[in-house]
């Protein structure tokens, strides 16, 4: 695909969706984005990762992993941990199915001004509840320095967003609303995203025991039965191309929604400026003709050599993370903190498909399994 940001732009959110996730990283442009992108930069990295095994025997993954991803991403975002906000959480899970109730709908100009409607009104009362609970955040965070309990907002990344909030250049400071926006995007985003993830390889390896079983000898004899670290993430060979096939099959986003800015060309046809596309991820991450005939088949091995090679050095093959500048900020985190998590059910459990799993992916603005993913956990002999 023949691309130009100048020509297909990010989309505009409709108006629910502006309350989930405006004014954050992933639906600004320009030099707004270029300042939060570096902020996220900064905040994003593996080094403050750590995560503790689930004690369980038999669970349904996607929402058990919930509540992990939810910790990870309080702790090394915001420093605090899930109960502090859970409250957010919950409020952004309401607002997730708001936004997908209303994602194809069309508002007609001026007729919200005049009448709104009960969606519109219930994620208007979400998003000033969300915002409060930020503010309430900052606060600490400001009360704290002025009693001088601590010397600095922190370094995590809604310490630099306030210290941005509170920047004296013009240049470097973000607004009230930018904050706010980049808190439910990366709340938002930092859990959803590796929440299904996690769940969807899990399924896999329970359904491919051969792999699991691939998978395992490569965690111990790298590990052993000590905990992952940083070093021993980056070897893992086996775990990344099994990874990558998860990702191919069921990616976190299901396209990347574009305007048309001006009239210009995609393949052989001709769009004309103002209209808004979707480009899904299915189109190239299924396509036969870039990966075989045996596309639908969950094959990791494809990816032995690495993605350049899998895709036959295409780049617009494979993009679950988006593609270029635009590219998730917290891909990195991701990988790694699915990594971790990973290898450390491996080195204590096997893995078996549930039978009252039922397969039914859906898309709710990420790829979810709409009645969940059962698996029977089994202990290793050597716990």
């Amino acid at each position: 695909m023949k691309n130009s940001e100048t020509i297909f732009q990010k989309r505009k959110l409709t108006d629910v969706g502006a309350k989930l996730l405006g004014n954050g990283l992933a639906f600004i442009e320009g030099e707004k984005w270029a300042k939060h992108r570096k902020l996220a930069n900064h905040a994003f990295h593996g080094e403050s990762l750590e995560w503790k095994g689930l004690e369980v025997k038999e669970i349904e993954v996607y929402n058990e992993f919930r509540f992990l991803t939810s910790e990870v991403i309080s702790r090394i975002a915001f420093g605090s941990n899930y109960l502090e906000g859970e409250k957010i959480f919950a409020m952004l899970n309401k607002l997730k199915i708001l936004v997908s109730q209303n994602i194809h709908k069309t508002a007609i100009p001026f007729i919200n001004k005049l009448w709104k409607p009960a969606d519109m009104l219930e994620s208007e009362k979400l998003e000033k509840g969300i915002q409060d609970c930020v503010m309430e955040m900052i606060k600490k965070r400001e009360d704290n320095v002025v009693s001088g309990e601590a010397d600095s907002f922190g370094t995590d990344f809604l310490g630099l967003l306030v210290n941005a909030y509170h920047d004296l250049d013009d240049k470097n400071r973000v607004s009230l609303e930018d904050l706010v926006g980049e808190c439910k995007t990366i709340y938002y985003a930092g859990r959803e995203n590796v929440n299904s993830l996690l769940a969807w390889i899990v399924l896999h390896l329970a359904i491919h025991g051969d792999w699991q079983e691939k998978a395992r000898r490569e965690v111990i004899d790298i590990f052993g039965n000590q905990n992952p670290h940083l070093e021993g993430i980056a070897k893992l060979k086996i775990m990344t191309m099994i990874i990558n096939e998860t990702l191919r099959l069921y990616g976190p986003s299901h396209g990347l929604p574009r305007t048309v800015a001006r009239e210009g060309q995609l393949g052989k046809f001709i769009l004309p400026a103002d209209i808004d596309i979707l480009s899904l991820n299915i189109g190239p991450h299924r396509d036969p003709h870039l990966w075989g005939d045996d596309v639908h088949l969950f094959k990791p091995e494809r990816f032995a050599e690495g993605i350049a090679k899998a895709t036959n050095y295409t780049a617009a093959a494979f993009f679950p993370f988006g593609l270029g500048p635009r590219s998730c900020v917290g891909m990195t985190l991701a990988t790694i903190e699915t990594k971790i998590a990973l290898s450390m059910i491996l080195q204590r459990y096997t893995i078996t498909i549930s039978p009252t799993y039922v397969h039914s992916p859906i898309a709710i603005i990420t790829i979810q399994p709409q009645h969940g993913i059962q698996i029977i956990l089994e202990p290793l002999h050597s716990c």
